[in-house]
């Protein structure tokens, strides 16, 4: 068991909340930090390093896709009400478990120093489920690296670059349309979809290039060199156009929207999961394009008109 001080975050309850009994816990060290809101939390997931977060069901719901993302960084403790985590559905366990969420708490799990057993447990699991993703370091449904195998090879990447600077960059593509594609058409036709979408990245880029796959709706692509911030742009802009044409699945033409998202290194930033995530952070915010005919507005942020390119 790890003896150093691990960071937790949380929102969870007020300042005489169970949550606080963590700290005396002998299971820690723990170092229990208060977050002011959901935001502040996607922000702290997105850049800072942090072992666990405590949150409410309605607090995971909101953070939604940031949450998704810091699934490989970060351990994730539930505490919903206690008719909730009696009689929970299995879909509904199994979404949260998709979502990265290592365990699901009644108010009543908490005291006596249940959370900080729990937690502590779920932080442990969680890293060796990490040791065992980094032994097997493919996503299986597209056969891409995932997203720890992408930051290590921009790890070795910046590493060479502090030797012979050269700019490089990394692109995030968020898609629109997998989750359409499921509920017409069913999980398989979504996995196939998503297969056709990573070998269509992996062609329109160079060898030198790495294709990753970060999570069940967006990919992440690693420029070794570009001769400029453009040039980047202008690899995003291609892929994006490559992604226009429908792909043929199960017998019907299915297509898809894509968001872009660019970290230039070293203006973006330096370290590279700081430098991917303000990648995935812009592609978040940036509206999707293509899939003409479809609104967007299950899949997205927000509303967009229909037969829209």
């Amino acid at each position: 068991m790890s003896t150093k001080s691990l960071r937790v975050l949380t929102l969870h309850g007020d300042s005489d909340s169970t949550v606080l009994a963590v700290q005396d816990s002998a299971l820690g060290p723990f170092q229990l930090e208060w977050a002011t809101s959901v935001q502040s939390v996607a922000a702290a997931l997105a850049t800072e390093a942090v072992d666990a977060v405590v949150l409410t069901v309605a607090q995971a719901e909101e953070l939604g896709g940031a949450l998704e993302r810091s699934a490989l960084s970060t351990a994730m403790v539930l505490v919903a009400d206690i008719g909730i985590t009696a009689d929970v559905p299995a879909s509904e366990l199994s979404r949260w478990l998709q979502l990265g969420v290592q365990e699901v708490l009644s108010p009543l799990e908490c005291v006596d120093g249940g959370l900080a057993r729990r937690l502590r447990a779920a932080i442990e699991r969680h890293g060796l489920a990490g040791e065992l993703r980094r032994a097997y370091a493919t996503d299986l449904g597209t056969g891409l690296p995932h997203e720890q195998q992408l930051i290590e090879h921009m790890s070795h990447l910046m590493a060479l670059r502090e030797r012979e600077p050269a700019p490089m960059a990394v692109l995030v593509l968020r898609i629109e349309g997998l989750t359409t594609a499921e509920g017409r058409f069913g999980a398989q036709a979504a996995a196939v979809l998503r297969r056709k979408l990573a070998v269509r990245l992996r062609a329109g880029v160079r060898a030198s290039d790495v294709v990753a796959a970060l999570d069940s709706q967006s990919f992440g692509v690693l420029l070794a060199s570009v001769s400029s911030p453009d040039q980047a742009l202008r690899v995003g802009r291609k892929l994006q156009i490559s992604l226009r044409s429908p792909f043929k699945v199960a017998g019907h033409d299915l297509t898809v929207a894509t968001a872009l998202g660019i970290g230039q290194h070293p203006q973006d930033g330096t370290q590279p999961a700081a430098l991917l995530h303000h990648a995935i952070s812009l592609a978040a915010s940036a509206r999707a394009e293509g899939r003409v005919g479809f609104s967007n507005f299950v899949e997205g942020s927000g509303p967009s008109a229909a037969n829209e390119g």
